[in-house]
């Protein structure tokens, strides 16, 4: 494939409002429309194919990419006049595919992306720990991107962002924004996030809590008074409370339950669902804040099930809701089908019983 016909694919992705794009030997381009993939008309691709769309892409690289040497590479590209691309290549079958995934020009606000008001209150906490979590595809860095973008333009502060790689370029507003690459600017997380604390950050973000390092360096930091962002691909906020505490051994797991109790402020989990008239898809979302009562189930493992309930009594009073809430509220405002809202219920049955209960007794058709 050509360099010139490989933009044009690019381009009648973007135009299709694609989020990813799959460059795979033996099949035609796919697009992912909507959560779904979609063959495009086109050639099945060669591995000659498939190769060429590799050394254009790493072409720029830095540091330099031996092709023959890529087992897995992770990287980005930019087309002017057509976008920017989150890139992965592997290897299948001896030979290259290429998934690509669209990356806004534009950066996201909180309300075009019709999030709840609460999120901007979350945003401009001062110190603390903020964790944005869902499944691969859920939309995390574009929630994470809007909040960066709604403090830059409200707060006169140093944002620190350590990406692999950088995807939404954030320019200064009120805020000085600095953006470093793993790999390009910084070797690792781990490196960068130490680092951080010496480059007199107020906001950090960090692209994903991956090891036990990377969760310690990141408590540290809200410890010492900065607000922290970053991502769990987790799927509700008693998940992530598990997850972040079973990476450690297990004599230090009541230790990090404290340092986690006392220093996360949020907890936002999405899923992107089918909208019923069928333009695009919607989050829904979980929001846990941090009270007394939350504190408690995190400091006490017999109570971390009951952070769900905890989330659903505290709606009004703090903004917190459980999936099921905000799902009740996209079904009843016509914007998700019944049967999208109950299969992603986190209990069908219980959500049923719900819909029931307000119809008076009639589930939809």
């Amino acid at each position: 494939m050509e360099r010139d016909t490989f933009h044009k694919v690019l381009a009648a992705a973007m135009k299709a409002g694609a989020s990813d794009i799959h460059l795979k030997v033996s099949t035609p381009v796919l697009f992912r429309v909507n959560g779904v993939l979609q063959e495009v008309k086109s050639p099945l691709l060669t591995p000659q194919d498939t190769r060429a769309v590799v050394e254009a892409i790493v072409a720029g690289a830095h540091p330099p990419v031996d092709v023959e040497a890529i087992r897995e590479w992770d990287g980005s590209y930019s087309v002017n006049g057509v976008g920017r691309f989150r890139v992965n290549v592997y290897r299948q079958r001896n030979t290259f595919a290429v998934i690509l995934r669209v990356i806004p020009l534009e950066v996201p606000t909180l309300d075009g992306l019709g999030l709840p008001p609460v999120l901007k209150e979350i945003a401009m906490e001062e110190r603390g720990l903020v964790l944005i979590t869902g499944v691969t595809g859920s939309g995390k860095s574009s929630t994470l991107a809007a909040l960066i973008d709604h403090i830059n333009e409200h707060k006169r502060c140093h944002i620190l962002t350590i990406e692999d790689p950088i995807e939404f370029i954030h320019k200064n507003r009120r805020s000085s924004v600095s953006q470093r690459e793993i790999g390009l600017d910084t070797p690792d997380f781990n490196k960068a996030l130490r680092a951080a604390l010496r480059q007199d950050p107020d906001i950090i973000l960090v692209g994903e809590m991956r090891d036990t390092e990377t969760i310690d360096i990141a408590l540290r930091a809200a410890e010492t008074g900065h607000l922290v962002f970053s991502t769990v691909h987790t799927t509700d906020a008693a998940k992530t409370v598990g997850r972040l505490i079973s990476v450690f051994p297990s004599a230090e797991q009541n230790m990090v339950r404290i340092r986690l109790a006392e220093n996360l402020k949020a907890t936002v989990s999405q899923r992107l669902l089918p909208r019923k008239d069928t333009r695009g898809r919607v989050a829904a979302l979980e929001i846990l804040r941090m009270t007394k009562h939350i504190e408690e189930c995190i400091k006490d493992p017999l109570k971390t099930h009951e952070i769900k309930d905890v989330l659903e009594a505290g709606r009004d009073t703090y903004g917190t809701q459980s999936f099921d809430q905000h799902l009740m509220d996209l079904y009843a405002r016509g914007v998700i089908s019944f049967e999208t809202a109950r299969s992603a219920a986190t209990n069908p049955s219980d959500f049923e019983r719900a819909v029931l209960l307000n119809s008076g007794g009639a589930l939809p058709d």
